[in-house]
């Protein structure tokens, strides 16, 4: 069975940086895209960054030039380096992979930015 499992969430005050790491039970080449979602409280899950296995990526606009989705193949794992943090970053991430056939999600990890 695979899993997805995130750390690195925490408290963060305006402005500052976090990394979320993303580690998987599988290479991260079983997927065709890995990336990172967002949940605010009432609002709807979003996209906040992807990676493809080719090394593509992408990312929303609301964190363009801020985040930076990274991976490390021989660890397996994504990585989600978070800067100029704000209010509006508040929310619970979650990895994700897809493959052709299915998706991948990990538990969470909740991100604050607080002062």
């Amino acid at each position: 069975q695979v899993h997805l499992v995130e750390s690195g969430g925490g408290l963060v005050q305006p402005g500052g940086s976090l990394r979320l790491s993303c580690a998987s039970s599988v290479s991260i080449f079983s997927f065709n895209t890995m990336g990172w979602f967002r949940q605010a409280p009432g609002k709807l899950r979003e996209l906040v960054a992807g990676i493809t296995s080719g090394g593509s990526t992408d990312y929303a606009e609301s964190v363009k030039g801020r985040f930076t989705i990274s991976r490390d193949s021989a660890k397996n794992m994504i990585y989600l380096q978070m800067n100029s943090l704000n209010a509006e970053d508040t929310a619970v991430y979650y990895c994700i992979g897809v493959d052709g056939h299915s998706s991948t999600w990990g538990q969470g990890t909740q991100v604050t930015v607080s002062s």
